[in-house]
């Protein structure tokens, strides 16, 4: 935390901006000009809102004039999202940006969940590469120019050694620590005596937690601590076929007249191999019923929202959560004709616009031998033109203006999106190998 957020990216940032330690740019050519840094800034702030609060619970301030608001926490989100995406052609040579690039993606195997072998290799090799590069391109190798290589330098040659010993460096930081102090404060309620108060506190906490543990009590209200504030499920709809997830309100019955109707009847034709059998289809849904729902929480995961039901509310303090990453299967030889279908799984990133629950009856024409229900998400997919060589960043000028109806359970998470260049968007996705499905041939 300290090391990387609270040294050396704020070092690199005030060599950026030339505010580190009276140094000039010597040889070198990797400042700012002023109006370049505060373009920066600007657009760092402005991202907030379209990006998720589940990646950072606070809007990302602005870098450029509010340093005092920037905290490790956005510093680390900037670095790992935003710069990647903010500083691409900002300098005047690209081997500044390819140095930050390498910084980044050390940075992204140091938080994986887990680290193998080889990902202890790469890093012990790769910080030292970075740090050799870092030399060559601040300290220039000029004895009049020490001061751009702190003790915190070095000290990035020790991280992948400390891996080694200790596990993922999230098993150890501060934040843990930090939150925990957050936690405690508020149990000071003597400034005579502030630590009888937190012994008392944290005492009795512990005694609350062994309670719980010797009896097995699950409620959460047993606790000092203040409720956290849940979607409540208890108002949505839950169904057996799809244990992960649960449709939350607004909630409204849709007409058999709708347009949504006929994709919705087309994605169940693919689904229950009626694309000759479309009447039938057609008869089985009329005697069944579809609900539209605005909200899809994700079992220990993100609640996302469809696009129709904020519409006309993303205002300058809301924030986009409409946007995810999706996998279907595809057919390979969808383009030949009379090729028996090869399926492969595709990943796309599109904005969510509807998520309907298809009540079906028991009909057997159709080889529903129970009643039954589906859970479908309407999407439109973000037509990605560009994707960062090394980063899971992906760019996109237009979005279908054709809504493609798929189960709900291929729509895995929420991503971010920020402005880049023009009219073009670059979509970031943080949710790493955990979140992605594994699909297996049966």
């Amino acid at each position: 935390m300290h090391l990387l957020w609270e040294n050396t990216i704020k070092n690199l940032v005030s060599l950026w901006t030339g505010e580190f330690k009276g140094l000039d740019v010597g040889t070198g050519s990797y400042e700012f000009e002023k109006s370049v840094w505060e373009a920066i800034g600007a657009a760092t702030a402005t991202a907030g809102s379209t990006i998720p609060s589940c990646y950072a619970s606070a809007r990302p301030p602005n870098v450029a004039s509010n340093r005092t608001a920037t905290t490790a926490d956005s510093w680390s989100f900037w670095t790992l999202f935003l710069g990647p995406v903010l500083l691409r052609r900002r300098f005047s040579h690209q081997k500044y940006y390819e140095h930050f690039v390498d910084l980044v993606v050390l940075l992204h195997i140091c938080l994986q969940f887990t680290i193998t072998a080889v990902d202890v290799v790469r890093l012990r090799e790769g910080f030292a590469s970075w740090v050799e590069k870092y030399e060559e391109l601040y300290y220039q190798y000029d004895p009049s120019r020490l001061s751009a290589c702190p003790v915190t330098i070095h000290a990035l040659l020790h991280i992948a050694d400390t891996i080694d010993a200790c596990g993922p460096v999230w098993a150890y930081w501060e934040f843990p620590m930090e939150r925990y102090c957050g936690l405690i404060r508020p149990a000071i309620k003597s400034r005579k005596h502030p630590f009888a108060s937190l012994d008392r506190y944290i005492v009795e906490s512990a005694q609350i937690l062994q309670i719980q543990l010797v009896y097995n009590i699950q409620d959460p209200s047993i606790s000092l601590h203040p409720l956290k504030k849940e979607v409540s499920l208890r108002s949505g709809l839950s169904d057996p076929a799809y244990p992960t997830c649960t449709l939350l309100s607004p909630r409204r019955q849709i007409k058999h007249a709708d347009p949504l109707i006929a994709k919705i009847t087309k994605a169940l034709a693919t689904r229950y191999n009626a694309q000759h059998n479309f009447a039938t289809l057609k008869r089985c849904m009329l005697e069944g019923y579809v609900e539209e729902w605005g909200r899809v929480a994700i079992d220990e995961g993100d609640t996302l929202y469809t696009a129709s039901s904020v519409n006309g509310t993303l205002g300058e303090e809301r924030r986009d959560a409409t946007y995810v990453r999706y996998h279907i299967m595809v057919d390979r030889f969808a383009h030949l004709r009379n090729v028996e279908p090869m399926y492969v799984p595709q990943t796309h990133y599109g904005r969510l616009q509807h998520v309907v629950a298809v009540h079906l009856p028991r009909y057997p024409t159709l080889g529903l031998d129970e009643p039954e229900t589906v859970f479908l998400a309407g999407v439109t997919a973000c037509e990605i033109e560009a994707t960062h060589g090394r980063l899971d960043i992906h760019y996109y000028t237009h979005e279908s203006k054709a809504e493609e109806f798929v189960d709900v359970t291929c729509v895995q998470c929420l991503v971010a999106r920020m402005k880049d260049e023009g009219n073009r968007w670059a979509i970031m996705d943080r949710s790493g190998s955990l979140s992605r499905p594994d699909f297996v041939d049966t």
